[in-house]
């Protein structure tokens, strides 16, 4: 079975920064695009970051030039470097995979989330 780990997140103050990690842990043949999204209390989940397998990168407007995806193909890990954090990035965050068992189909698959609190 397939799974996706969060783990990173925490509480800090504003300005201060964050790295968030996501395993994915399973019989994987391979893993296209990974991303991160997020959602807010209250809100509705939006896209943060995605970086695909040959390490193209896309970020959503609110992060950029703040926040660097990056993965490691060998541990099928992506990480999420927080930095210059605002109190508008409190979330639960979320990893998200496109993967390829090996023995089933395409599918994306989402990890449990981890939360992260900026305060001011």
């Amino acid at each position: 079975q397939v799974q996706l780990v969060e783990s990173g997140g925490g509480s800090v103050q504003a300005g201060g920064s964050l790295r968030l990690s996501c395993a994915a842990s399973g019989i994987i043949y391979s893993i296209n695009d990974m991303r991160w999204y997020r959602q807010a209390p209250g809100q509705q989940r939006e896209f943060v970051a995605t970086i695909s397998s040959v390490g193209t990168t896309n970020y959503a407007d609110s992060v950029k030039g703040r926040f660097t995806i990056s993965r490691d193909n060998a541990k099928n890990t992506v990480y999420l470097q927080m930095n210059e954090l605002k109190p508008e990035d409190t979330a639960d965050y979320y990893c998200n995979a496109r993967i390829q068992p090996t023995w089933g189909m395409l599918s994306d698959y989402w990890g449990r989330g981890t939360q992260v609190t900026v305060s001011s």
